[in-house]
């Protein structure tokens, strides 16, 4: 479904991103992912190619927080690839802090990852997928930034600020033909998942209609078919991969 086409994939060494990466290369797409530190991305590039040593996957660890750093890393990409055809925006961090217990200091330090590292991959790659002549972002949205959530108000705020990221930009670059549209996961089940105990799991399961918790592989379809040409007239959307659990 992707063949030819090249991709990055921020967060990409564990968990949904891990998840998005293989069923990528599984559809013949070339895949860049990035990480936050060098022994996370050599353990996933190392995963990667026990399982499969021909596919065509690489890592890089810039610092998302830095315009500068990233720009720099994906024209390298682009440099090395001819173009980039993809860019999935799923780093970022979760909370369940009370806000009696916040600071400034540590709101803004979830908005900085969760919103300002997608914008800093963002306006460059825009720069880049006007050149070529089009192109697809996808960002990593959150069941949260719909419902709310009971603690960590800045994980829920930073999800709807994605969101709201995900609407204007979708407009504003769609005669330049780059699609923008997000995924919204409920509850995956990812190693901080797995880790709660079983009393604490099942009331969440029985919340959920499809009575499960999701998978990483159902969030990387959902992405999949958002990156694919059976998405060409999708735009603008946040893709709920939840069970229907809403609440």
């Amino acid at each position: 479904m992707l063949k030819g086409k090249v991709a990055v994939i921020t967060g990409g060494t564990r968990g949904i991103g891990f998840a998005t990466v293989k069923k990528f290369l599984e559809n013949e797409a070339t895949v860049v992912l990035f990480g936050s530190r060098q022994e996370t991305v050599d353990k996933a590039l190392a995963a990667l190619k026990e399982e499969n040593p021909d596919w065509p996957v690489s890592g890089a660890w810039p610092d998302l927080g830095s315009e500068e750093a990233v720009a720099a890393e994906l024209e390298k990409i682009r440099e090395t690839h001819g173009k980039i055809d993809i860019l999935i925006n799923n780093a970022g961090m979760s909370d369940s802090k009370p806000v009696t217990e916040y600071t400034s200091e540590h709101f803004e330090k979830i908005m900085k990852l969760n919103v300002g590292a997608a914008m800093n991959c963002i306006i460059p790659v825009v720069k880049i997928m006007k050149e070529q002549g089009g192109g697809c972002i996808l960002n990593t949205s959150s069941m949260v930034s719909i419902s709310g959530q009971p603690s960590g108000v800045a994980y829920p705020v930073s999800k709807s600020a994605v969101n709201g990221m995900t609407w204007s930009l979708a407009r504003e670059l769609g005669p330049s033909n780059i699609r923008v549209n997000a995924v919204a996961p409920g509850i995956t089940n990812t190693d901080m998942v797995a880790a709660l105990p079983k009393e604490m799991i099942q009331p969440l399961i029985n919340a959920i209609p499809l009575r499960r918790v999701g998978e990483p592989e159902d969030i990387a379809n959902a992405f999949l078919f958002l990156a694919s040409d059976l998405a060409s007239y999708v735009t603008g959307e946040i893709l709920s991969v939840d069970g229907a659990m809403r609440t």
